[in-house]
């Protein structure tokens, strides 16, 4: 039975809903994708955006999102009615270190704002620690919609 496909508009007000995405991207070599939840940020019709730290697995994260250029990131509603929406994107633009308002527009999507704008003031005050933020140009879509 084909799965019922959302329209481009269902699509993209899902998408921009505060959801936990899951991104995979390449890995190479031997390895499986990988395969990690983040905050991202998404307006219907424009890009998508998320950040990540450069330290550690996070390290890893942003090399392998560099060296491929392309992302796959998932996005769903567990309760019935089920839905999903995935996403294939192009690497357009990484801010390296981003503003704090770029990373704060994410944030505030998950948190409330002065949690959001304390968050924002820990990470990009970490010793140590460099942010980057990625912009993706969506390109293919799969979705479904149980309803």
């Amino acid at each position: 039975m084909p799965r019922p496909a959302m329209t481009d508009q269902e699509r993209e007000a899902f998408l921009a809903e505060p959801r936990i995405g899951v991104l995979s991207v390449a890995s190479g070599n031997d390895r499986p994708p990988l395969t990690v939840p983040l905050w991202y940020g998404y307006e219907p019709g424009g890009n998508l955006s998320f950040f990540t730290g450069t330290r550690g697995r996070k390290a890893r994260k942003t090399e392998l999102i560099r060296a491929a250029g392309v992302i796959s990131l998932v996005v769903q509603q567990e309760v019935m009615p089920y839905k999903y929406v995935t996403v294939e994107g192009t690497v357009i633009q990484i801010d390296r270190p981003p503003s704090a308002d770029q990373v704060l527009a994410i944030a505030r999507r998950y948190l409330p704002e002065d949690q959001a704008r304390g968050f924002v003031q820990g990470e990009l005050a970490h010793p140590g620690s460099e942010l980057v933020l990625f912009t993706i140009r969506p390109g293919r879509w799969l979705t479904a919609d149980f309803s």
